[in-house]
């Protein structure tokens, strides 16, 4: 028997800030699955920043969305029916089929989530690709040694926190920056950074250089604009920059580094990085990871809001420069 589902779609492409008007609602039917399927109903949402860069109709790593058609994102769900004996009925999966309540896919398109390690929910965030995202920068691209400073900027969100709690397992000396006092004290007093600043109060620069007086070794970049500017000052020789994201420039474009020619006389390593390219290393990410969360050396930080009806209001605000969220955005749906 078809089973029906909400889901949202694109309505209209934003021009700069994104506004509900850009967001639409339909409810359709969803068949049954086919051998080698499953019917599979959402229990949670992810909510994430490059999802800004698929609004728009311009070629990217990713292919954009399509007005009338439903989004996608990362999602965990259940799977309530089933076709392929591997995935029997109460599995939880990952899948790409988010921002709708059900789905029917292959059960080559998911992935089986282990509901006892942890909560699922953690399999979009620290569990997840965000966390992967952090450990590829971290370990990949940056190639953080034990006992040197990084600064990573937009440390209170989703990957920034989860690079801030890994460097400082590399026992590392972490400096964070975030965008209200509260994201700071979190910085500060949750995650135990040796310094954390708001951006908006005073000079990134100056920051860095209480923080660091020596400099720093690594930046990992998540903002761009002035912190990436302030960071490329303070570097040292042979530093380098792990480019993660770009979020002041997600609206609207943000200025460029005035001092970029500072790569140059530093011999800076300054690298951009697609975790999609680095899917072969979940397991070893998930081999530190799991153990790190179970025995508190991780802390799985999450703002969750309510109900499908939330999402594009929680994407908003996520993109917005005095964004509420700490940690992993996730829409919970019910289960």
């Amino acid at each position: 028997m078809p089973t029906e589902s909400r889901e949202v779609r694109l309505a209209s492409r934003p021009q700069g800030e994104p506004s509900l008007d850009n967001f639409s609602f339909a409810t359709v039917q969803i068949r049954d699955p086919n051998p080698g399927e499953v019917l599979v109903r959402n229990v949670c949402l992810s909510v994430d920043p490059y999802m800004r860069g698929r609004m728009n109709d311009a070629k990217s790593y990713v292919p954009p969305f399509q007005i009338g058609q439903p989004l996608e994102g990362g999602a965990v769900g259940r799977v309530i029916a089933s076709q392929d004996e591997k995935f029997p009925t109460g599995t939880y999966v990952f899948s790409m089929y988010g921002w709708r309540e059900a789905f029917v896919a292959p059960t080559s398109h998911l992935q089986i989530v282990d509901a006892a390690v942890a909560p699922v929910s953690a399999y979009l965030g620290l569990l997840g690709v965000t966390g992967l995202t952090a450990w590829v920068g971290i370990n990949l691209i940056a190639r953080l040694k034990v006992g040197e400073t990084i600064f990573v900027s937009g440390g209170a969100g989703a990957v920034g926190n989860a690079a801030c709690q890994l460097a400082k397992i590399h026992s590392c000396k972490v400096i964070g920056s975030a965008g209200s006092e509260e994201k700071v004290s979190f910085l500060r007093d949750q995650l135990k950074l040796d310094y954390a600043f708001n951006y908006r109060d005073g000079d990134p620069l100056e920051h860095l250089k209480r923080g660091a007086p020596d400099g720093i070794h690594v930046y990992f970049d998540n903002t761009g604009g002035p912190q990436l500017e302030a960071a490329l000052s303070s570097l040292r020789n042979y530093g380098r920059i792990a480019m993660c994201g770009g979020i002041a420039g997600y609206n609207t474009p943000a200025p460029g580094p005035r001092n970029l020619p500072i790569v140059i006389g530093k011999r800076l390593r300054v690298e951009g990085f697609i975790v999609s390219d680095h899917f072969r290393e979940i397991p070893a990410f998930l081999e530190e990871a799991v153990p790190a969360l179970k025995s508190g050396k991780l802390i799985n930080r999450e703002t969750v809001v309510e109900g499908l009806d939330a999402a594009p209001a929680a994407f908003i605000d996520l993109l917005h420069s005095g964004a509420r969220n700490i940690g992993k955005m996730i829409v919970k749906l019910s289960s």
